[in-house]
């Protein structure tokens, strides 16, 4: 640990942010997974229900840096397609 007081206090941003972009980028896992599964089971709504909850956390991981913009776009865009697939 440090010994300096800003240095410690830099040590606790630290992880809280982490635990904190760590929390977000699960649940944006979690919400992926749960489209691919709607999607393997044909299930239109379900999938259209997620997706549409899933976007916003998308553009906002792509707004604070979590996610590469175009990762983003392109994780997007790959399911978007998927559901219009099963249409």
């Amino acid at each position: 640990m440090a010994n300096i007081k800003s240095s410690k206090k830099r040590a606790i941003q630290a992880a809280k942010l982490n635990a904190h972009n760590s929390a977000r980028k699960s649940r944006i896992r979690t919400l992926t997974k749960k489209v691919h599964t709607a999607v393997e089971e044909k299930n239109l709504e379900a999938a259209k229900t997620v997706f549409a909850e899933l976007v916003p956390l998308l553009d906002r991981a792509a707004c604070k840096n979590l996610l590469n913009k175009n990762t983003v776009a392109r994780n997007k865009s790959k399911l978007n397609a998927s559901i219009k697939a099963i249409a």
